[in-house]
């Protein structure tokens, strides 16, 4: 089926942090990953019908979410997924949130690839952990990560965790399964847990693929 992308749809004057928080209506706002796009119509129809049923009491994951979300990591990536490992969350924040509670504590270092998501530094902040910055190597205008810096960022007895952002956010990069082995063995050296932010997995461009750290082999699986 074949939708259309490029409807222009106002939504100034809807509360959109995207549209409605500029005061000058000249910029146009591109800071934020927000489509303005319609939604799919299997999606709305989806919704409407669970809208017309008019209850909405507390309400369990069924089945078919997980089976959904394995059929997709399947068949787009080859990567199988257990029931067990999928944990819905309110957004990746929180979640990321939850994950330096659980495995490190106040004044531990995690590895940031920079320049990345400013909000991995929100949260390390708000939860007391301290960024350590392994910077991304710009060659004309295309991104590498600096494995010779990852070593001895990673070797800092108080590194405990690297947040990777694959495909990352906001240098472009789908790492390849070469840079992300060689992430994963120093990250296994030296006691390292990868963290993967995954979530614009499914916005490659052509002749690129998205690679899930953990598909790579099962003690990277094991230790992310």
């Amino acid at each position: 089926m074949k939708y259309d992308f490029d409807e222009i749809i106002p939504r100034r004057g809807t509360n959109s942090v995207k549209w409605d928080l500029a005061t000058d209506e000249r910029v146009l706002p591109m800071w934020v990953a927000d489509m303005d796009f319609r939604t799919a119509p299997p999606v709305l129809d989806a919704l409407e019908r669970r809208l017309r049923h008019g209850v909405f009491g507390y309400t369990k994951v069924p089945d078919a979410y997980f089976e959904a979300v394995k059929g997709w990591f399947g068949k787009r990536y080859g990567f199988r997924i257990e029931n067990e490992w999928i944990l819905p969350t309110t957004g990746v924040i929180p979640a990321l949130s939850v994950i330096l509670k659980a495995l490190t504590e106040p004044g531990d270092k995690v590895i940031l690839q920079t320049p990345v998501y400013n909000c991995f530094f929100a949260v390390l902040e708000r939860t007391g952990r301290q960024p350590l910055a392994n910077p991304l190597i710009n060659e004309n205008g295309a991104y590498r990560m600096d494995f010779e810096d990852l070593e001895r960022k990673a070797a800092d007895p108080q590194a405990k965790l690297i947040f990777l952002c694959n495909p990352h956010n906001p240098a472009g990069r789908a790492w390849t399964a070469e840079e992300l082995t060689r992430l994963g063995k120093i990250c296994l050296r030296h006691g390292v847990t990868v963290i993967s932010d995954e979530i614009h997995c499914d916005l490659t461009l052509d002749g690129h693929r998205h690679i899930p750290f953990a598909s790579l082999n099962e003690e990277f699986l094991r230790h992310s």
